[in-house]
């Protein structure tokens, strides 16, 4: 083994650790050598949105002791940013040692003289994003890995904004965790008087204010039995959703009963996911035995949302989320423009891999439509950047994330159910559902299909296989994919786009990020970009035609499929 991986090893087994801790060290040399060498070969990286792993012993995994490092350099940042009293808001979702993990982060931020909120018991995501604004914190923190596997846990890191760290703080706060050089140099006690706990009320008011987002309040009245089937697949859903619900007037509600319980080892689901057509089975099941009118199901921190609806055939399928977003777009837009309340400053943001369909919604209906990178982080900070003279309406991303309204700075799946219903429940009204308004967006604005291939690229290499993909693409571009021309090259990293053709460059207004298009002739795009939370490198497609009609979905939509089966295999993607 490596001497300098052998030091970290012995460090922990000499060092300040509890006796569990050094026992499953021991364990791990006498069964499980590489499984030993794995857990110590890194420290878990506080990358620019905090930590994400497995949970384990050692320096490369989720445990208590990376944990408390983590907030030490945070904390530090924190007061080296702000004068005077300095609070956070702390919130976790209900994987296995969120609690655990939320609390020795409330405890090391107390100890460093840090005034702490912390949520009573599991919370959703953008409830922590709300409760720092509506606090005034100057930081927060919510323990949770998203959609990963149950193995999986993380630390999602605050801005004063309610946002995910954007630079320079973000980088900032990197040197300072990166200083912490072990757990000695951690203040793990000492401050418990600083920490006030918090629940219900700050519950009520982000009901309060969700409440205000809807559009049509008196269409949710009226459609009020539409028959909701929701799961929260065993996460921080249950907590605020069904309350949503109830405030929109929705009374015809079921809960997914046997993935209603939070629960850290989802034991319903492989993944939990609402991305995955068998993470949201059991829901599509009641929601076709019930004859419901829309299924909707949320992540274990409820910032993602999956739906479902019947298509024309009657089938219940699952929407995209390109397909959820521009709906969710073009109803903000549609409605306020239809109920009067529309403003000529009006704005929409989302990221640069989200379907094109929604800037063509926006230019049409005289709506500025943002484009920034991926990540909700970058949403927000346009927010600050507009807000003084441009009215934000929504935001989104094709991941399953929407963000509506300004007073949450993260993507909120909470306040997505709740449109989403009043959506299906405007469309019921009008004698019709979700597809076939999405049918007649396509004939109007042309038929966009996007598709997303995410390759893994798991241990010590990937990282450096991910990036020697990333540098082949970026020296070698395609000419032609497909047949077509590709006559854009955007390199975000370099921030330089190029025309290929004639090698003319541009500079690109956007902060630096490894992410690669290739623009083809047709308006097609190819996105590749590593993951930031995963081992991963993901490439997003989007090719579009027109539509002659809602009867030519079918045959259009297999078109386009196969044209996008084609370029994945024309660029050694399958």
């Amino acid at each position: 083994m490596n001497e300098q991986i052998q030091a970290k090893i012995n460090q922990w087994l000499i060092g300040p650790y509890d006796e569990a801790t050094k026992e499953g060290i021991r364990h791990l040399q006498e069964t499980q050598p590489n499984e030993l060498l794995d857990a110590f070969y890194r420290n878990l990286e506080f990358g620019t949105g905090g930590l994400r792993g497995i949970m384990g012993i050692g320096t490369n995994r989720m445990n208590r002791y990376t944990v408390g490092m983590a907030t030490q350099g945070y904390a530090n940042y924190l007061k080296q940013s702000f004068e005077g009293t300095i609070t956070v808001a702390i919130a976790h979702d209900s994987r296995n040692h969120s609690r655990e993990f939320a609390e020795i982060t409330a405890n090391v931020f107390a100890a460093n003289g840090i005034g702490v909120y912390l949520f009573e018991s599991l919370r959703p995501t953008p409830e922590l994003s709300f409760a720092i604004r509506h606090f005034k914190c100057k930081g927060g923190v919510v323990c949770t890995a998203s959609h990963n596997p149950k193995e999986y846990n993380g630390y999602k890191a605050y801005w004063d904004d309610g946002a995910q760290l954007v630079p320079p703080h973000d980088n900032n706060v990197i040197r300072e965790v990166e200083k912490i050089a072990g757990v000695d140099e951690v203040k793990w006690s000492g401050g418990e008087s600083k920490i006030t706990i918090i629940g219900k009320e700050v519950d009520e008011v982000y009901l309060e204010m969700l409440q205000g987002l809807s559009v049509y309040p008196e269409v949710c009245r009226l459609q009020h039995d539409l028959k909701i089937v929701y799961t929260p697949i065993h996460g921080s859903g249950i907590m605020l959703v069904p309350q949503a619900l109830e405030r929109f007037g929705f009374t015809n509600v079921h809960v997914v009963q046997a993935q209603a319980v939070p629960d850290g080892n989802f034991p319903t689901v492989a993944y939990p996911n609402p991305e995955e057509r068998e993470t949201m089975q059991l829901g599509l099941e009641q929601a076709k035995a019930l004859g419901a009118d829309i299924l909707l199901g949320t992540d274990p921190d409820a910032d993602r949302v999956g739906i479902g609806v019947r298509n024309d055939e009657g089938e219940w399928v699952l929407m995209n989320g390109n397909q959820t977003a521009l709906l969710a777009f073009n109803y903000m837009i549609e409605a306020r423009k239809a109920k009067g309340i529309a403003r000529a400053n009006d704005m929409v943001v989302k990221t640069i891999v989200t379907t094109d369909m929604i800037d063509a919604i926006a230019k049409a209906n005289g709506v500025n439509c943002y484009n920034v990178l991926t990540g909700f982080k970058w949403i927000a900070a346009l927010i600050n950047e507009k807000e003084s003279t441009e009215n934000y309406i929504i935001g989104g991303e094709e991941s399953f994330g929407l963000m509506i309204g300004s007073k949450v700075r993260d993507k909120d799946a909470v306040s997505a159910v709740a449109i989403l219903c009043e959506m299906a429940a405007y469309e019921k009204k009008q004698g019709r559902s979700l597809y076939a308004k999405l049918l007649d967006l396509y004939v109007k604005y042309g038929c966009y299909k996007e598709d997303l291939i995410s390759i893994t690229k798991k241990g010590m290499n990937g990282a450096a296989e991910i990036q020697t993909m990333m540098d082949t693409f970026r020296s070698n571009p395609p000419a032609t994919l497909d047949g077509t021309a590709v006559v854009q090259m955007l390199d975000y990293e370099s921030g330089i786009g190029k025309h290929l053709p004639d090698g003319g460059t541009w500079k690109i207004e956007l902060p630096k990020s490894n992410v690669l298009q290739f623009i083809l002739a047709d308006g097609s795009k190819i996105s590749a970009r590593p993951s930031g939370t995963e081992p991963k490198i993901k490439f997003y497609f989007s090719v579009n035609t027109a539509l002659s009609s809602a009867d030519a979905f079918h045959s259009t939509e297999k078109a386009l499929d196969e044209k996008i089966k084609r370029i994945a295999i024309e660029m050694g993607l399958k």
